[in-house]
């Protein structure tokens, strides 16, 4: 039996300027965003102490928040890591003057008070502390300390001058990189789509507040490479097209482009959402901003790959003879028999 395969046949440049309504819109709100509240950074780029501390049964944030406030800790930020039971406290630089082993033992003793247990001097094994409690009894903590990570502000300052520039150096690479394989009204297509995906990524960052971090920064940078590979695939197909079909203008040859390559868009963006989601709803803490970071680049890069890359490069004026590579001349004769 034969399959006959399908080619839809959607005018997705007749939406062009709905798109550009909608991007324009997305753009102003998460420009305006960046611009009033900024990004939440974490501790990678402020630079600050983080301290992770286990009970051995579920606990709730606004307690501990409590607790931490009674001993003078304000402007701690208390979140779950991976379970109710474990808990990550991020302190920002400059929140105490003690030095990180201080503050982390100030943590965990302000959160071991309400159980009445005491650290017993010397009294470890393994990876398990043992606590003394008012009635002399020594018997495993109720409230661990499992790592204590301390980010300077001048690292943090550093770190966030190098992510910035490692995105402008891959956008200017990818710009000299497909107006070599292509053409330049491609590599300003496929810039313009990069820079749409990387703000709205990050923008939206800023409008929800999330929190921003190194594997969120490397996150937009795999959005980058995600967004480009779907778009020269794109392109591939429109300069294949350009030269194979002989009939139709401009506009019709990108749309059976767009149409062609639509199976595989999707296909692609669908199964690479599924392994997102799973990351988010079981990865943890630690994983789940990237992985947000990751879902909102692979809608946002499918969709500029057909909305903002294609329709820049017809705006930009393309046509057949600039993908139609020009004959050699005398190539003809040097064909003829003498």
């Amino acid at each position: 039996m034969e399959f006959i395969k399908k080619v839809t046949n959607v005018d997705f440049l007749g939406r062009r300027k709905a798109a550009l309504t909608i991007s324009s819109i997305l753009i102003l709100v998460v420009v305006g965003s960046l611009f009033v509240r900024g990004l939440n950074f974490g501790i990678d780029f402020t630079g600050g102490t983080l301290v992770e501390v286990g009970y051995d049964e579920s606990v709730a944030i606004g307690e501990v928040r409590e607790q931490l406030i009674e001993e003078g800790i304000d402007n701690a930020q208390v979140q779950y890591f991976g379970s109710s039971s474990e808990l990550l406290v991020r302190l920002p630089t400059g929140e105490q003057d003690r030095n990180s082993a201080q503050l982390s033992s100030t943590v965990t003793e302000a959160l071991r008070r309400p159980y009445g247990e005491v650290v017993a001097s010397g009294a470890r094994e393994g990876n398990t502390q043992k606590c003394v409690t008012p009635g002399g009894m020594r018997q495993d903590c109720r409230v661990q300390m499992r790592r204590v990570e301390f980010v300077g502000p001048q690292v943090g300052e550093q770190l966030a001058e190098q992510g910035g520039l490692a995105m402008i150096y891959a956008l200017v690479m990818i710009l000299i990189y497909i107006a070599w394989r292509f053409e330049w009204r491609f590599a300003l297509g496929a810039v313009a789509a990069l820079v749409h995906d990387v703000l709205i990524t990050v923008g939206l960052f800023s409008v929800f507040q999330f929190e921003f971090s190194l594997p969120v920064l490397a996150a937009v940078l795999a959005v980058i490479g995600y967004s480009l590979n779907d778009t020269i695939v794109v392109f591939d197909r429109i300069r294949e097209n350009f030269r194979k079909m002989r009939k139709g203008n401009t506009i019709e040859i990108m749309n059976r482009s767009l149409n062609e390559i639509l199976p595989r868009t999707l296909l692609t963006s669908l199964t690479t959402l599924l392994v997102l989601l799973a990351l988010v709803a079981l990865g943890g803490e630690v994983i789940r901003g990237f992985a947000i970071a990751l879902i909102i680049g692979v809608f946002v890069g499918t969709y500029s790959s057909i909305f903002v890359a294609s329709p820049v490069v017809m705006r930009l004026g393309v046509s057949k003879e600039d993908l139609i590579p020009p004959k050699k001349e005398g190539a003809d004769q040097e064909n003829v028999m003498p």
